[in-house]
């Protein structure tokens, strides 16, 4: 597709891309006798599930009650669960649509897992409890997405496992997650901390999951190591199910966001195009990452040499609402079309409303090439949010 025949601007999901990845991801999960839970957390765009079920990813990972009634309700699936700290008033709810919960530190999972227990003994459905670990050992350089920087509040470091002393009964599972958008010679890195901190309660459970960030449809990634590093821990520990729960990888590089030049200024030399959607509002990874998107038919200064160089500008007051600079090969004007790639994961899910900014449809295109609108936004979704 290239261009969006609607004058406002969209998230535009690609299926065939998005098939792409499940069967890459199918086949991991076949050859390498692994469990893949389809993460909420990166996507969450639920009229895409069916393609999900086709190919098998009908379990889910929920680290919300929200996206855990999503799970049942849209994915028909009940789902494990990981939150950094769970509510007396929401936990009723995880119960009822949770197969597992991994608890974040020893005084949650204290202070739940009698909940867990007398919720099993009346409903007859038993729940797999987990720890989440700290191995205290990442590759993620960015801070903002380090959950192993020192004071983190993700995880339990060994030495205050190894403290509590007694193994703490009803607990099934150890769950880590290191990795931002890796490849799998990290997650090898990482399994030789677990075991080399962790090693001891690896035999007092029946699960590990290794959480997400495996990003194994990146172009370049090794699947052949990946499978072969897992097949190898599965033949060292064959009592646990491995679990593995990527985001991104999902829907990498499926789709993109449509956007529209609304006016250009110019000050001190600097050329902006203003754009119908916001970076602060529409794309947040940009500013907090941050990260500097690709624009289709446009470069970077310092690598294409196009005379026409223009700052991004987003639609919000905020100063800092802004990314540049990309370089043309035209000037632009007022109503081009600007198509921002790769704008499917972690952006739809983590879109906000501030300045009451519209919010930009949800589309798909479908494998024959045709488009569908999922979902417009208008000003009852607006005023809903402050009601």
């Amino acid at each position: 597709m290239n261009t969006f025949p609607h004058p406002f601007p969209a998230y535009v999901l690609e299926e065939k891309k998005l098939r792409d990845n499940l069967q890459l991801i199918a086949s991991v999960r076949e050859a390498a006798g692994v469990k893949i839970l389809v993460a909420f957390k990166a996507f969450a765009m639920w009229k895409a599930f069916p393609w999900f079920r086709e190919y098998g990813f009908e379990q889910t990972t929920a680290s919300s009650v929200n996206e855990a009634m999503l799970a049942v309700r849209r994915m028909g699936h009940l789902s494990h669960a990981y939150a950094p700290a769970y509510t007396d008033r929401d936990f009723p709810t995880m119960l009822d649509c949770c197969e597992s919960i991994t608890f974040n530190s020893l005084s949650q999972a204290r202070h739940f897992l009698p909940q867990v227990r007398a919720y099993e003994q009346q409903h007859g459905r038993h729940i797999s409890c987990g720890l989440r670990i700290n191995p205290e050992y990442s590759l993620v350089e960015t801070a903002l997405y380090n959950p192993c920087a020192p004071g983190s509040r993700l995880g339990i470091p060994a030495a205050e496992l190894e403290a509590s002393g007694q193994w703490m009964e009803g607990i099934e599972g150890l769950h880590f997650h290191t990795l931002c958008e890796s490849d799998s010679y990290a997650l090898e890195k990482t399994l030789e901390a677990v075991e080399r901190n962790f090693g001891p309660y690896l035999s007092k459970v029946r699960w590990l999951n290794m959480g997400g960030g495996h990003l194994m449809t990146r172009k370049g990634y090794d699947t052949t190591h990946l499978i072969g590093l897992l097949q190898a821990f599965q033949a060292k520990y064959p009592h646990l199910q491995l679990i593995l729960e990527p985001g991104s990888a999902f829907t990498w590089q499926t789709g993109t966001l449509h956007a529209h030049v609304s006016d250009i200024v110019t000050h001190h030399g600097i050329q902006t195009a203003l754009l119908d959607v916001s970076f602060a509002c529409h794309m947040p990874d940009c500013l907090e990452m941050p990260y500097k998107p690709e624009i289709r038919g446009a470069g970077h200064p310092d690598e294409l040499c196009w005379p026409h160089v223009y700052r991004m500008g987003g639609n919000s007051c905020l100063a800092g609402d802004w990314i540049g600079d990309w370089s043309f090969p035209q000037p632009l004007k007022t109503g081009d079309e600007i198509i921002f790639e790769d704008m499917i994961h972690y952006t739809t899910v983590k879109t906000h409303m501030f300045n009451g900014v519209p919010h930009p449809a949800l589309a798909c295109e479908h494998c024959d090439g045709s488009l569908e609108i999922w979902r417009e936004y208008g000003y009852e979704d607006y005023e809903s949010r402050m009601d």
